[in-house]
């Protein structure tokens, strides 16, 4: 298999610094190895850039919307300067939508499965994340089956919205890109088959986002979800962008200070409130203008750096992870859509032979590696990827049994824009060293994790 270097071709940009290169961690089996940060899909960590502009705005934090003073007025412009930044990044339509700040994808879906219309029915495939899957408790759901195949998802999709009320609302949630395959689903039909049976569609673009550009009127999506902590800007902030007819016409989100344009008093005791009918309608509170800054910040990192360069970067990357995987037989990578499926740089597979929690504390107590192992937050997709009826291993992404039984969960390898190529090299050596010789210490099962038995000798 050919797999494309970084240094053999000039269209791929350098990787972009980020917060934590620099850091080393011990190693069970004597020294220090610099951390590879490998788990980009859960967090990605900071671009330096975000830091830099986060540190330089940090002496003039101000309270925004509330205040008449210098640091307050310049905090609200900030705030609302990156509102449009972001609007700018996502190519949001300039007449009719919004641009919600939440605290992160799992917020904005919340939000958005608040303001839903009186009878409206929601179809989501059972291969979203949570985030995606579980919000709309009080709505109608159809759950669709896993497809095999793009066009699969597309012909799934369309059976199931021809069969429901054509007069009724209706919304259908999709992923951008899979939390756990990587894979890139097909979100301009989906949006196409939607539209066509007068549904709308929300993206879950938290794994598409920091990859690939996301354009709101290109993919002729409705609303687009995303967080920051996965955008290199880990602040806890998130956002939800789109048509603003629905979020203007519900009650708001949260209830509170700067939701509200009017509040009075009425002579029978009560209280008249008159709410906003922008953004700031689901905004109460102090809003975290750190978090949203280094959302916009970001976006303009990126932007700048430009995402054909990313883009050719990490499929370089995401070649040679997988030709390294594809030489050692007992590694069995997972995938709804096959080999030859575009995706972002996020890989699961399993070990034969290895408990998933086990092969991955060996990477990171030998080698330095974070990776992450469990379910993912998305238990039906992974169940249906390994074949396994297993029960429900409790807390979310927790592993079960003991080093060397079989997993019942599987092992997450995702990069980005900030990755060395010196770290998915020292994965795959790693993954192929922990298959050929086994591990060099022994490891036990604490909290529901396995960890290096500090109390043994080395192997």
């Amino acid at each position: 298999m050919s797999v494309p270097t970084v240094a053999a071709d000039r269209s791929i940009c350098a990787p972009l610094p980020v917060l934590g290169r620099d850091v080393t961690v011990p190693l069970v089996t004597g020294g220090e190895a610099g951390y590879a940060a490998l788990d980009y899909a859960a967090s990605a960590p900071a671009l330096q850039r975000v830091w830099d502009d986060i540190a330089a705005y940090a002496p003039y934090y101000g309270s925004v919307h509330r205040g008449a003073g210098y640091l307050s007025q310049l905090s609200t412009d900030l705030f609302e300067n990156s509102r449009r930044t972001v609007a700018d990044f996502l190519g949001c339509r300039p007449e009719g939508d919004q641009v919600v700040f939440t605290r992160s994808t799992t917020d904005s879906l919340n939000l958005l499965a608040a303001v839903l219309p009186a009878g409206c029915e929601v179809f989501v495939f059972e291969t979203e994340h949570h985030a995606s899957l579980l919000p709309w408790r009080d709505a109608r759901v159809t759950y669709l089956d896993a497809p095999r195949t793009p066009a699969q998802a597309i012909e799934t999709l369309e059976r199931a919205l021809a069969g429901r009320d054509p007069y009724g609302p209706a919304l259908v949630c999709v992923t951008g890109a899979s939390n756990v395959t990587g894979e890139l689903w097909p979100v301009r039909e989906l949006a196409a088959a939607a539209h066509a049976h007068g549904a709308r569609i929300v993206l879950d673009a938290a794994q598409l986002a920091p990859h690939h550009p996301v354009d709101i009127a290109e993919l002729d999506v409705d609303w687009i979800a995303f967080s920051g902590h996965k955008l290199y800007a880990p602040f806890g902030s998130g956002v939800l962008a789109g048509r603003a007819d629905w979020l203007r016409d519900a009650e708001p989100y949260l209830a509170g200070g700067g939701a509200s344009r009017q509040v009075a008093r009425r002579a029978d005791g009560g209280v008249d409130v008159e709410w906003h009918t922008t953004a700031a309608r689901h905004e109460a509170g102090s809003p975290n203008v750190i978090g949203v800054y280094a959302i916009a910040s970001a976006c303009q990192a990126l932007t700048e750096a430009g995402f054909e360069g990313l883009v050719a970067r990490e499929e370089a990357l995401i070649a040679e992870v997988r030709a390294g995987l594809a030489e050692v037989p007992e590694v069995r990578v997972l995938s709804l859509f096959g080999d030859d499926a575009p995706r972002v740089g996020v890989i699961s597979f399993v070990v034969e032979g290895w408990n998933s929690s086990h092969f991955a504390a060996a990477l990171s107590a030998e080698y330095g590696i974070g990776v992450r192992d469990g379910l993912f937050c998305a238990h039906p997709l992974v169940r249906t990827l390994l074949g396994s009826d297993a029960q429900d291993p409790g807390e979310c992404g927790a592993p079960e049994g003991e080093p060397g039984e079989r997993s019942l969960n599987a092992i997450r390898v995702s990069f980005g824009a900030g990755t060395p190529e010196e770290h998915v090299r020292r994965f795959v050596r790693a993954v192929r060293e922990l298959v050929r010789d086994g591990a060099q210490w022994k490891y036990r099962t604490e909290g529901g994790r396995c960890v290096p038995d500090r109390g043994t000798a080395q192997l």
